[in-house]
């Protein structure tokens, strides 16, 4: 169900992630949120991130907001994108202190450094929804501004793969019952009004490359997508995040990859919006994700969330061109390759690659007739510097 896109030409937005104010020095620590609102501190200094975090995207010009996933804590490589959900599910206690993930990659390296890190939540009992929250965290964020805000949060199978499961003797029962909680806070979140619901980081596109036992055959991952959006579409606009990996803005592989081989599967997930990391492998498969992705909506990325560059607004407008050869303008969506956040960039790069984001995609609309959007940090009036000067 097409709702915060649905009348909107080369809409834009960022996947959802960016970098915390310096001054934002509280966190949830494991607290529940509404718990954590209860101390004064936590909740000025949470409203007022997420305020900024708002702002800066209405002084780009985006069409759609993200909360900057506030929630989660300042952890090295991002971590928190999958401990916040597996933190608090009910059936966790505890964590793993061995370090499940220590020999992940080779000593003196910035993953290993990641991986000595990861403590995984440990699975005691069965799954159940535990304490979530994500519907008041939508909420605070939406009440601060009058633009459409999207939620995401990672997939079963991701944040599964982040614990230690010391309970089910099936993993693949273990993934459909976090899959069913997922559903039924995202059922929530719907029903409370929430605009876009972005499931992230499926690995039907990962799995492929993963010559590993515990990889599971394509169709379970389409499966497990598919339960975790049951009913969505009825209520909301259904949007999956597609990427290569993020920890503090590394690659998970050695080199940038092709969807080309998983792209009939990707077709089978229940979703309105796919979204696709472009930048990073030189749009290479922009012409296949045209011819084969028919029946939804395209999401591309269009700056890249591991460089400290900032594209320029003709940068973004010669990807722009491109996808435009093989995608019609009213399937396309403008967005990053994936999030600022997870220690990837400062405030500032973020700031003005969305700024990029959305000159580059006024070139195009002005070339295609399409009304522009304001930029106001664009904005010449407000310039520091006289006009004429410095141009």
């Amino acid at each position: 169900m097409y709702g915060a896109t649905k009348d909107l030409l080369l809409p834009t937005t960022i996947t959802g992630s960016l970098p915390r104010p310096h001054w934002y020095r509280e966190g949830l620590n494991g607290r529940v949120f509404r718990v954590a609102l209860s101390n004064i501190d936590f909740q000025e200094q949470y409203t007022d991130a997420v305020s900024s975090m708002l702002r800066d995207q209405e002084r780009a010009g985006l069409d759609i907001l993200t909360d900057g996933d506030n929630r989660f804590d300042n952890e090295v490589g991002g971590r928190s994108w999958i401990l916040y959900t597996a933190q608090r599910l009910g059936g966790v206690s505890g964590v793993d202190l061995i370090g499940r993930y220590a020999s992940a990659a080779r000593p003196g390296s910035i993953m290993r450094d990641f991986s000595e890190c990861v403590t995984p939540p440990v699975i005691t009992d069965k799954i159940t929804r535990g304490t979530l929250e994500f519907t008041p965290l939508w909420k605070v964020a939406q009440r601060l501004t009058d633009k459409p805000v999207k939620f995401g949060a990672a997939t079963a199978e991701v944040v599964e793969g982040g614990m230690l499961n010391k309970h089910y003797k099936d993993r693949g029962e273990l993934i459909f019952d976090i899959a069913d909680v997922l559903n039924a806070e995202f059922m929530e979140l719907a029903n409370a009004g929430c605009p876009v619901i972005q499931i992230e980081e499926p690995w039907i596109h990962r799995a492929h490359y993963k010559q590993r036992a515990d990889v599971f055959p394509q169709d379970f991952y389409i499966d497990v997508f598919n339960r975790t959006a049951r009913m969505l579409a009825e209520k909301t606009e259904v949007w999956c995040h597609t990427c290569w990996g993020n920890p503090a803005a590394q690659r998970s592989f050695a080199r940038p990859m092709s969807y080309a081989p998983v792209l009939e599967d990707m077709n089978k997930l229940a979703c309105d919006v796919l979204t696709f990391e472009v930048v990073d492998n030189s749009g290479e498969n922009l012409e296949l994700i045209g011819k084969i992705i028919t029946g939804k909506k395209i999401a591309i990325g269009v700056v890249n969330h591991r460089t400290l560059q900032v594209e320029t607004p003709e940068d973004v407008a010669a990807v722009i061109r491109k996808a435009l050869k093989y995608i019609p303008a009213e399937r396309l969506v403008i967005t990053s390759d994936c999030g600022f956040g997870r220690e990837g960039m400062s405030r500032r790069h973020a700031l003005y690659k969305m700024a990029s984001i959305v000159l580059g995609t006024n070139i195009i609309r002005q070339e295609l007739g399409l009304p522009e959007r304001h930029c106001r940090l664009a904005d010449p009036q407000w310039s520091l510097i006289p006009a004429g000067q410095g141009d």
